[in-house]
């Protein structure tokens, strides 16, 4: 018989190694918040509940002790109704696991952080042939936030994870997302943006937003542009640099302009508020590399044409395609002429970063 605790432990043993190992990855902003969303789940504390700072840099303490020791440890093989597997292998992990209601995650994620995750599964569906997994209750995690991912030829829809997501997109939102963010919630018949006004109907409006992070991922597994070993490729050689940013933002772009993407699927449902909410987090070197997506939907507040966002959308297709390519090319030569990583960061930042910061200033 399964022992969902000892596999619990073991993946959560897991997520400390991982966690220790690549913490510094992120700025210390973004620790603070990645630790303060693991803090609200080990707690099992609503998204917008804050509790007392001492007590978090308490656990944030404990954390970093068990960090140093883990630090130095090597993942440990997931032992399975008597068989013992490497954390990687999810597909004969999941044979055993779906069944009784689990899904195992395994994978690599920003910098090819090792990342993973035990989950129930509330609901099984697919979508164009793909399989996709609505899990629910999570039993081990860590520190990354993501609301859906893909695992194979699977898409996981991480619905606790999203909660923490969305909460934090809309408390953190900078002025300039904030009228689309109202629009949004106007659509949804929520007058204000006030915390208290909101927090009844979070899962309302996670519920609207499912839908565009599924098709984030469907966008993400049907594009060919930025083929995946290529961009496997340049991440890998790039890590924690300019050209790895904007190598994850080119492909985030072209999976929701993809024609099976979000943006496509949002204007098929001529779905409003799921619009003001991609106007509204599109933010950061998104927003440079697309920022007519912003200036079409003000119009698009009082006009109502959809034809314009569809041509829009295609615009910032095209132009994704277009630095992707050229993103591709530089590398592919750096390669075969023996040039160099710098060489390739240099063309990158000269005639792609540099463009798209110019244009958007």
């Amino acid at each position: 018989m399964l022992n969902i605790d000892q596999l619990t432990r073991q993946v959560l043993y897991n997520c400390d190694i991982s966690d220790a190992s690549h913490a510094g990855l992120y700025s210390i902003c973004g620790l603070a918040l990645r630790l303060r969303d693991l803090y609200k789940w080990e707690n099992r504390l609503p998204p917008w509940e804050e509790k007392d700072t001492g007590e978090i840099l308490d656990w944030i303490g404990a954390k970093e002790e068990r960090w140093e020791d883990a630090v130095e440890l090597d993942f440990c093989r997931l032992a399975v109704n008597g068989s013992k597997f490497d954390v990687f292998d999810v597909d004969q992990i999941n044979r055993i696991l779906e069944p009784q209601g689990l899904y195992y995650g395994a994978g690599y994620a920003h910098s090819l952080k090792p990342t993973f995750l035990l989950a129930e599964i509330d609901e099984k569906r697919a979508i164009n042939g793909i399989p996709v997994y609505i899990l629910g209750r999570e039993l081990a995690r860590d520190l990354l936030t993501l609301p859906a991912l893909t695992q194979g030829d699977a898409i996981l829809m991480r619905t606790e994870a999203a909660r923490l997501y969305l909460w934090d997109q809309m408390s953190y939102i900078k002025k300039s997302g904030r009228p689309a963010l109202q629009y949004a919630l106007a659509n949804c018949g929520l007058p204000g943006n006030d915390s208290c006004e909101l927090r009844p109907h979070l899962d309302q409006l996670l519920e609207i937003l499912k839908d565009s992070f599924i098709y984030h991922e469907i966008g993400e597994m049907s594009d060919t542009v930025f083929e995946r070993s290529i961009w496997r490729e340049i991440v890998s050689e790039h890590p924690r640099s300019p050209v790895e940013l904007a190598a994850r933002v080119l492909k985030d772009l072209l999976a929701d302009t993809n024609p099976a993407g979000t943006l496509p699927r949002i204007i098929d449902r001529k779905n409003e508020p799921a619009l003001a909410f991609y106007a509204a987090f599109l933010d950061g070197l998104a927003r440079e590399f697309f920022p007519e997506l912003r200036v079409a939907f003000q119009l698009f507040t009082g006009s109502k044409d959809w034809a314009l966002i569809e041509q829009t959308v295609v615009d910032g297709r095209r132009r994704a395609e277009d630095y992707t390519n050229r993103m591709i090319d530089f590398h592919r030569t750096g390669r075969q002429k023996n040039k160099g990583k710098e060489w390739v960061a240099a063309q990158v930042e000269k005639h792609i970063l540099n463009k798209v910061q110019n244009k958007s200033t």
